[in-house]
């Protein structure tokens, strides 16, 4: 076992709100009957996967494509990751009749994630990994366990943006940690079960995504290669007793100290010059999938470590495996097939965004495909069982490629895409793509993908840069190797919609516009119904196979997380997180004139049913933007641009862009902390908040306090005069 075993902080339970575990007898008959219609269902309508699901009352039942729906235990319900449920007593007929049954306020911190619900009770992860339990029908608080992030994630705090979701097996939750722990935490009560460090310290990795369990196995992956000199890994563990069972690279590492595999000596052979210097990158800080029927794990993986690969592998290549959809033996993690979505990535895309299992009819046959629509704006249909390409085509504005020949599999990139001899290039999608880490969902019911597509571009280049001499910044600030521009005069630029697309036939069937540069998670029923929010924090129901809108909910804060559905007591229910959380707030300009104030905003768990009699109380009056009066400010252009260099290391990841705050963290433009040189050291450089998600940054000198708060201030005063 890796690391040492830790009692959770558990606080009172109720049991008889979980007594719908020993009424299991009754409910399996019911849910049976229902359970087989439903998978045959799916089979004649061309979606899900054909095996036949484990017995219901193994912990594997719920996991399967073809389950009953009745729970919800992982990220993406199942191990095809289809974001689908095939409950129906919510449907396109009655769902205006939906209503809120009961809310939950959070605390500081993340709220961006995606809970799971097994035998009537609701688990939910949210700031800093901390994980409450909840009875689903009423909202009575069970228990509550704080991982205890803050105390000791210290650089790895840097940005804190939290775990996006959680996961559960055989009577434990798991979670990931931002200082790279796993922890599985008993169901019942709360308590820790075992802990197994997933990283080193000081390493620069650290876990926002929601680990993935799959025959008794549960896998992580980490993030980082944005920020430090990383090579990813995913790393697989018992889920019972927490012990390692196989961990694989996702690039190789320096050839001198040998291979740790044949892989790895191969994809080598893909590299050149000195590239594990830079780490690589290639983390898997998101997607999994498990194929049960060929005992697959099949891993999303990220962009190169650092973007620029004229900086990490001068002298071209593919870079094995960045940017593609990798599929190992599950039992052993030794390596089958892959499929590269960006051979040598260069713009921050990945394949780290959900990849969906289905089986399609195409050709006049059905195939075994995965369905990944990634940032590069294409959508993509990948033969599961060898690797390769079966379609590719565009659902965004892409302006690097042509199209994916079909023969090759690889992409035909336009001339200069990849910015030769420091010329600049309009990139479309930008590094935001045209689909981020908000969940798609595919309905096996439909047969379509919904997508939250968004558009949007940027300017790339790596003109000034020193490519031969290139050093990334330290303790944990991006470094990329090339520089974007998001402000693009475009009317395309930082829009949104719901997007329907038929992955078989490769077209779209229709699109919903959503507000701004960003949408939330998908979430596709049985009942004919989709569900998405909008950061203007209107959760809505649309019919899954027209979009004609049929239900609207103000949440009062942005919904960004996929919602769920399960049931509980004999009713269906739907939960989602509001508030606003992780990447989608440093770019408040792309928020559509949305305002979101970190202060006043709400971070809130809602779940709904047919029926519902809760309400909501008043929202928070939002506070106009405004910067507070500065007696005391002199303007001093050389410190402050001295002071904004530093900021867009070390605080845009949360602050926002120009210190324009998208609500993931306060606008400091209307703080009154920067004018105090006391209270902005006490903050930024001895962690006065750590405990509320603002890193410490002891690093930093006198001289470089006050150009942060030169910086901060002089931003403040363009905001009081409107220039």
């Amino acid at each position: 076992m890796d690391g040492d075993a830790e009692t959770g902080r558990v606080s009172t339970r109720d049991d008889a709100a979980l007594k719908g575990s020993r009424e299991r007898g009754v409910r399996m008959r019911i849910r049976t009957r229902r359970a087989a219609g439903l998978a045959a269902a799916a089979i004649l309508l061309g979606g899900g996967t054909l095996a036949r699901p484990p017995a219901r009352g193994a912990p594997a039942a719920q996991l399967h494509d073809a389950s009953d729906g009745e729970d919800w235990p992982g990220y993406g319900r199942t191990y095809g990751e289809q974001h689908y449920s095939p409950l129906a007593e919510i449907d396109a007929g009655n769902v205006a009749r939906l209503s809120l049954a009961w809310s939950f306020d959070l605390g500081p911190g993340n709220p961006a994630s995606i809970p799971v619900a097994v035998d009537g009770v609701l688990y939910v992860s949210s700031g800093l990994s901390i994980v409450r339990a909840f009875d689903a029908a009423s909202g009575k608080l069970l228990w509550e366990h704080d991982t205890r992030v803050a105390d000791v994630a210290g650089d790895k705090l840097r940005p804190a943006w939290g775990i996006r979701g959680i996961a559960w097996w055989n009577g434990k939750v798991y979670t990931g940690t931002q200082d790279g722990r796993l922890v599985a935490l008993d169901a019942r009560t709360g308590a820790e079960v075992w802990t197994a460090q997933t990283t080193a310290p000081g390493d620069g990795r650290y876990i926002t995504g929601a680990p993935r369990v799959f025959d008794g196995k549960i896998i992580i992956g980490h993030g980082g290669a944005d920020s430090a000199d990383v090579r990813g890994y995913v790393t697989t563990y018992d889920a019972e007793t927490g012990k390692r069972l196989w961990r694989f690279f996702i690039v190789p590492g320096n050839p001198g100290d040998g291979f740790e595999d044949e892989t790895q000596a191969k994809s080598a052979r893909s590299w050149t010059g000195r590239w594990w210097e830079h780490g690589g990158g290639g983390t898997a800080w998101n997607a999994f999938t498990y194929d049960a029927e060929t005992d697959t794990i099949l891993i999303g993986t990220g962009n190169g470590a650092p973007w620029n690969r004229k900086i990490r592998s001068p002298g071209g290549g593919d870079n094995l495996f960045l940017c593609s959809i990798v599929a190992l033996d599950a039992k052993t993690g030794r390596y089958k097939w892959h499929y590269q979505i960006n051979p040598g990535e260069t713009w921050d895309y990945n394949a780290a965004m959900d990849m969906h299992l289905a089986d399609l009819r195409i050709g006049g046959r059905t195939r075994k495909v995965l369905i990944q629509a990634p940032k590069n704006g294409f959508l993509y249909v990948i033969d599961r069982t060898n690797g390769k390409l079966i379609s590719a085509e565009k659902i965004a504005r892409v302006t690097w490629a042509s199209r994916i020949d079909p023969a090759t599999g690889r992409p035909v990139e336009t001339p200069d895409a990849r910015f030769p001899e420091g010329k600049s290039f309009e990139l479309w999608p930008s590094e935001r793509g045209a689909h981020s880490w908000m969940p798609s969902a595919f309905s096996p019911q439909t047969g379509l993908v919904y997508i939250p597509k968004l558009e949007t571009g940027a300017i790339y280049t790596d003109r000034g840069i020193d490519l031969k001499n290139w050093k990334r910044p330290d303790r944990n600030a991006p470094g990329l190797g090339e520089t974007f521009d998001l402000a693009l005069d475009d009317p395309l630029q930082n829009r949104s919609e719901l997007l329907a697309w038929d992955p078989a036939a490769q077209r779209k069937i229709w699109s919903i516009p959503t507000v701004g540069g960003f949408n939330g998670g998908i979430l596709a029923t049985g009942g004919n119904l989709v569900f998405q929010g909008q950061i203007d924090g209107i959760f809505a129901a649309y019919a899954a196979d027209s979009g004609r809108p049929l239900w609207r909910f103000p949440a009062q804060a942005a919904v960004i997380a996929a919602p769920i559905t399960y049931r509980a007591k004999g009713a269906q229910y739907v939960t989602v997180l509001v508030g606003m959380g992780t990447t989608a707030g440093v770019v408040a300009r792309a928020l559509g004139g949305v305002r979101v104030d970190a202060r006043t905003q709400i971070k809130r768990i809602l779940t709904f049913r047919i029926g519902g009699t809760a309400t909501l109380p008043p929202p928070p009056e939002t506070p106009p933007l405004a910067a507070l009066p500065d007696a005391d400010y002199q303007p001093d252009p050389a410190l402050a641009e001295r002071g904004g260099a530093l900021f867009n290391l070390r605080c845009v990841a949360c602050h926002g862009i120009n210190a324009e705050a998208g609500g993931t963290a306060p606008d400091l433009r209307s703080s009154g902390v920067p004018q105090s040189a006391e209270a902005f050291a006490a903050v930024v450089r001895d962690g006065g908040l750590v405990q509320n998600g603002m890193p410490r940054f002891a690093e930093l000198t006198d001289a470089e306090l006050a150009g942060l708060r030169q910086f901060i201030r002089a931003r403040a005063a363009a905001l009081r005069t409107g220039k």
